[in-house]
């Protein structure tokens, strides 16, 4: 019989936010706080705008060696290290950075913020408002540009006019797609992965289920909830949104081999238990509502629906053909989110684009998270052969 491992839900009260909140410890954070208003696409602005970020490795005096992490949809700073005060999970691509490894620290000053409207430290709608109280639901609607304008606004603090290389995945490749495009002449080299130049009407219809779940929720509140107490967050349907989510991270073939159609262990599903597959999911939930906020998965879902890259350049092809960097394109193989046409798409249109590469991969999606040794291959080749010695 295949069997699959017990999927166990953490014990403890659940706070109203995962979010991370001053008073929280700091860990590995530093940050980035702007003196000016930041001007949003959709008009309007925000005040006091605060970008957490994390560094690995030194920067070189002539500041030549900075490389963008970006990272995906319930991502953060924290690409590496371990869990601990301030860090809730490991860093999420481990395997990638510090001596040695891809992204080798030893050579590479390695930079990864958490994006704007994030809940792990950066501006967002649990952040203190204007009025002294969470944003909550009055958070403005961002777009991947205002995001990447944050960005910018944290490479010129730290005197960075030009990225090495500029890496991301899914939501992260958006913003990596916008870096290039949007600052065509501050990034060198540009890794896309698993992300498209356009959000597709079905990548919408998905994460519209997810936002309808969290507003469903009793608890939501119209997105003011964040001082409500333990227990009284919309904790339910943030754990809905991420078993849809989930769903479409991971490939049918594996799901099939992993959990099949059994029961969980213990319980009988002609009784009211759970197959596997659904305890499987209820612990993915159960994670996520420990350490993300509501109201930013509301605003990041929100914020990748408005992706496309040609918006008010002309079209994808026009906009596509500002990039000047480097570029190595990569979807994965399995990957039924974001299929492997619009990496063809990405690759057809950018002058410079290798691809689409092939991430091989039964886990769907989240290969592009999972496969690090395929995906280090191709930071590698971007990035060149270490200096000799």
């Amino acid at each position: 019989m295949n069997r699959a491992p017990a999927h166990r839900t953490p014990a403890g009260p659940l706070p109203a936010t995962g979010a991370w909140r001053a008073g929280d410890p700091v860990g590995r954070r530093r940050w980035h706080r702007s003196g000016r208003p930041l001007p949003l696409e959709h008009g309007g602005e925000l005040p006091g705008v605060e970008l957490a970020f994390e560094t690995w490795g030194r920067l070189a005096p002539d500041r030549s060696n900075a490389v963008l992490v970006l990272h995906a949809l319930t991502g953060d700073s924290h690409v590496a290290g371990p869990a601990g005060p301030g860090h809730p999970t490991a860093g999420w691509w481990d395997a990638l950075v510090g001596p040695g490894r891809a992204l080798d620290t030893d050579r590479w000053f390695v930079v990864a913020p958490n994006v704007l409207g994030g809940c792990q430290g950066s501006t967002g709608p649990a952040s203190v408002g204007p009025g002294g109280r969470p944003w909550g639901g009055d958070f403005p609607r961002l777009t991947q540009r205002d995001q990447v304008r944050a960005e910018s606004e944290l490479a010129d603090a730290l005197g960075i006019g030009r990225w090495a290389l500029v890496v991301g995945g899914s939501m992260g490749g958006m913003r990596a797609l916008e870096w290039a495009v949007g600052e065509p002449d501050r990034v060198a080299a540009l890794l896309l992965l698993a992300c498209p130049a356009v959000a597709a009407a079905e990548q919408i219809a998905w994460a519209g289920a997810q936002v309808g779940a969290i507003r469903a929720d009793p608890h939501w509140r119209g997105g003011h909830y964040h001082d409500a107490g333990p227990g009284r967050g919309p904790h339910a349907g943030l754990g809905t949104a991420r078993r849809i989510a989930h769903i479409t991270y991971r490939s049918a073939t594996e799901l099939q081999s992993r959990f099949g159609h059994f029961p969980q262990e213990g319980e009988d599903p002609r009784y009211g238990g759970r197959y596997r597959v659904e305890s499987y999911l209820d612990h993915q939930a159960a994670k996520l509502v420990r350490r993300f906020d509501a109201a930013s998965y509301v605003t990041l879902v929100e914020a990748m629906n408005t992706h496309d890259v040609g918006r008010g350049r002309g079209g994808t092809r026009a906009a596509l053909g500002r990039v000047r960097a480097r570029t190595l394109v990569a979807g994965v193989d399995s990957d039924r989110l974001y299929p492997l046409a619009q990496q063809e798409e990405l690759a057809a249109g950018i002058p410079s684009a290798d691809g689409p590469r092939i991430v091989t991969s039964a886990s769907g999606h989240d290969g592009f998270l999972l496969e690090t040794a395929q995906v280090g291959a191709l930071v590698r080749e971007l990035l060149g052969p270490p200096a000799p010695a």
